[in-house]
């Protein structure tokens, strides 16, 4: 009997792309790694991948399902275009959105509508929040799933995040700071959730999974093996799980390290092996 193919969920930003500032260059070498741009905004180029990280993404997509997890919305998504095959599925919406050949499935949709239904509504955490100003570059409401805050982090006031994360909580919600971003996002809105049905579509394969920020805990957490880059929510928060590896590396190079190690384990003829990808993220 043929085993199923594995599932590699991969977050996006912070984890296999990056911004410019993100990419984290030395700048005393006089040149740094060849790059790839996957996104553009505005008519610029926003995000990016090294070369090596882009043809070792080519490579992991010809032995594992590749699907693209991501807090982004819809829209969002649609501007990245990563190396090799467009995915066949893919998250948007932080879980809200199964994308198939990048169209909502109505399936998941509606589901994800009764999760919702048990929470308190997005317009009164949006309110909660403010309408902006000040700190508060920006309020908006993604994809009628979830709220996001562009702040300013300097003049963010002590204690604003923790107070608004125990103001959510009894109401459904949990809050996630990220870079220049505070997420306010219903708690039935999960990475694994979608990550879960994903694995059952593709044939209940092994299932490895990445990511750098606290809306990527749940998903490590559900995935036989996983990775997180040593930068980010989940490094600074000294987030660490056994089966769990961390790369040596940040910015763009921890990137490269995230998809040799996930190219490594969906390589193995056998059940995942913890070791294996580890000893992936322990080179320069």
């Amino acid at each position: 009997m043929t085993r199923p193919r594995p599932v590699v969920c991969l977050d996006l930003d912070r984890t296999i792309i990056y911004s410019a500032a993100a990419l984290r260059l030395d700048a005393a070498r006089t040149s740094g790694p060849a790059l790839c741009c996957v996104e553009t905004y505005d008519g610029a180029p926003s995000s990016f991948m090294t070369e090596r990280a882009a043809t070792t993404l080519v490579r992991l997509a010809e032995v594992a399902h590749v699907v693209p997890v991501t807090t982004r919305t819809r829209a969002q998504l649609a501007r990245v275009r990563l190396a090799g095959p467009p995915p066949g599925l893919a998250v948007a919406g932080n879980g809200g959105h199964l994308l198939v050949d990048g169209e909502p499935d109505p399936r998941w949709a509606a589901l994800v509508r009764s999760r919702l239904a048990g929470v308190a509504p997005l317009a009164e955490v949006t309110a909660r929040i403010g309408p902006g100003g000040g700190f508060l570059r920006s309020v908006r409401a993604a994809d009628g799933l979830f709220v996001y805050a562009v702040v300013d982090r300097a003049a963010l006031p002590a204690g604003w995040v923790e107070d608004l994360a125990g103001w959510c909580e009894p109401r459904g919600w949990r809050v996630s700071l990220q870079g220049r971003k505070v997420y306010a996002v219903p708690h039935p809105l999960t990475k694994s959730a979608a990550a879960a049905e994903v694995r059952a579509r593709c044939g209940g394969g092994p299932l490895f999974a990445a990511g750098d920020s606290l809306l990527d805990a749940d998903l490590l957490e559900h995935a036989d093996a996983a990775i997180r880059p040593a930068h980010g929510e989940l490094a600074a928060a000294g987030w660490t799980r056994p089966h769990v590896a961390v790369t040596t590396r940040h910015g763009g190079a921890a990137g490269e390290q995230v998809l040799a190690a996930a190219l490594a384990w969906a390589s193995a003829a056998r059940a995942p092996d913890p070791s294996l990808f580890t000893r992936t993220t322990t080179g320069a």
